[in-house]
């Protein structure tokens, strides 16, 4: 997820004519439509995405804010927004064995527009996920738990598919967007283990894949060492402003009477 939305080229419709008709992948889309007319609808599907993860970037910036005024605290770390190339796009419907058209894509592919949230703790996650959970112009469509259940090389991370909705001029848009959750232990694995195996086509041998998993579980283990470490500094703080508020008589005394408090 390393490309900006803001600095992707939504779609250049000749390009990508060229790449996919040479690769035996023409959209069945009906002859009589107009050049113009099938580059302006595959605009606007493209464009759909880039605004909903705008909509998306600019709540989390409001949460992130408030969060951090409310609780003297930010959860979130840093995020990273990306949309997928119109090749991307069409390569997953062809290895899915899809229908190559808009429609397909609207049906099949809820990923095109993604956003990965990094955090400092596991518990944060889970914050984060209930505060957008309760926007109320957000459905979350679905929900990938990789934390409680992770998958079998051990990455772990919290999936979601949400939907929100775009206003263009003439209507209103429902858009999915994936968003991915996870602590900056579990995105050091997963980015790293992604370089890892990067254009390798072949079988895995056996002890890297051992050796993977292992990197992993250490990173869960350091998640968890962290997070304790981090929540008995929050409750030493805490003894020490209880302990702070313990006022002698005379200085309670004079504390009240300063507010116009009698005694």
């Amino acid at each position: 997820m390393q490309q900006s939305a803001k600095s992707h080229p939504i779609l250049s419709l000749s390009k990508t004519r060229r790449k996919f008709k040479g690769a035996h992948m023409v959209t069945n889309m009906p002859e009589q439509m107009s050049l113009k007319e099938l580059r302006t609808d595959l605009v606007r599907f493209m464009m759909s995405y880039k605004f909903a993860l705008e909509e998306i970037n600019t709540k989390l910036n409001i949460l992130k804010e408030e969060f951090q005024y409310v609780h003297d605290y930010n959860p979130i770390e840093h995020v990273k927004s990306r949309i997928k190339s119109p090749e991307s796009i069409f390569k997953k419907l062809q290895r899915k064995k899809l229908e190559i058209s808009l429609e397909s894509i609207k049906q099949n592919i809820r990923d095109i527009a993604g956003v990965r949230i990094t955090c400092s703790f596991v518990s944060d996650i889970y914050k984060i996920k209930a505060m957008i959970e309760n926007q109320k112009d957000i459905t979350v469509l679905e929900c990938k738990d990789y934390i409680q259940h992770p998958k079998p090389n051990g990455y772990q991370s919290l999936h979601l598919i949400v939907q929100i909705p775009i206003f263009m001029s003439d209507r209103e848009e429902p858009v999915p967007v994936e968003i991915q959750i996870r602590t900056i232990a579990m995105d050091f694995w997963a980015s790293l283990e992604h370089k890892i195996y990067y254009k390798y086509n072949k079988e895995i041998p056996q002890r890297i894949v051992n050796e993977l998993k292992e990197a992993a579980d250490t990173a869960s283990r350091l998640d968890r060492k962290m997070e304790n470490l981090h929540d008995e500094m929050i409750a030493l703080k805490q003894l020490d402003d209880d302990e702070d508020m313990n006022f002698s008589p005379e200085s309670l005394q004079l504390l009240l009477g300063h507010k116009g408090i009698k005694t």
